[in-house]
């Protein structure tokens, strides 16, 4: 019996694995079409964030059977108890990838961002795929130290975020749709950001049993 519920418990951790990876990419896609005008990504991006709300929903029916059936011991619990909260994060995640996505196509074909942001809009969506990349590589690897660089690269990213709000706040020489675009997408990377950060320390305590609150 505590056989199979391990192996339940090793493919509910599979499972956020996968969500990581789906994540990543639809961000990857979100910003290949925000930047290059194409609508086939976005489209990529739009379809993998509704398959990343769906495996969350496959993620909490897995938790509630796991501890309707079995009896955990306090590392199980905390495991499963984890993944509902990194499910939540991952499916957040998917969500504002989608919102990126949808900024082109409403904006279609018009260029959604200007070249007065766009280099920033770029650094901001590295960062921001660095990060959910980490975050999947800390699941799968269980090394607690990757997830630490991910605080840098969160600074990072609200140093970007600061410098977008600069340009739009200077001589701004577009309409004020394009402002607001601008900053929207800001938001959007800069929350993607967030909840990477907060799947990492999830995960931590997944891993180390350290609660975020506790976490440096």
């Amino acid at each position: 019996m505590r056989a199979t519920f391990r192996e339940q418990l090793d493919s509910l951790r599979g499972a956020l694995v996968v969500m990581g990876s789906d994540v990543t990419s639809a961000m990857r896609w979100a910003t290949e079409s925000l930047l290059d005008g194409d609508i086939d990504p976005a489209s990529k991006c739009i379809n993998t964030a509704a398959t990343v709300r769906q495996r969350r929903e496959e993620v909490e029916e897995t938790v509630v059977t796991l501890l309707v059936r079995q009896q955990p011991v306090a590392s199980d619990l905390r495991l499963a108890l984890a993944s509902l909260h990194v499910a939540a994060d991952f499916e957040r995640m998917g969500a504002l990838a989608e919102h990126v996505a949808k900024i082109m196509l409403m904006r279609h074909p018009v260029t959604a961002v200007p070249p007065e942001v766009a280099q920033v809009a770029r650094q901001m969506a590295d960062v921001a795929e660095r990060l959910a990349w980490k975050v999947t590589g800390v699941l799968e690897t269980g090394d607690a130290t990757l997830a630490a660089q991910l605080d840098a690269d969160d600074d990072e990213m609200d140093d970007l975020h600061r410098q977008m709000f600069e340009v739009l706040f200077g001589q701004w020489p577009h309409d004020v749709r394009a402002a607001v675009d601008a900053a929207l997408l800001a938001r959007f990377y800069e929350r993607y950001a967030d909840h990477a950060v907060n799947a990492a320390q999830q995960v931590v305590y997944l891993i180390t049993g350290v609660s975020p609150a506790n976490q440096d």
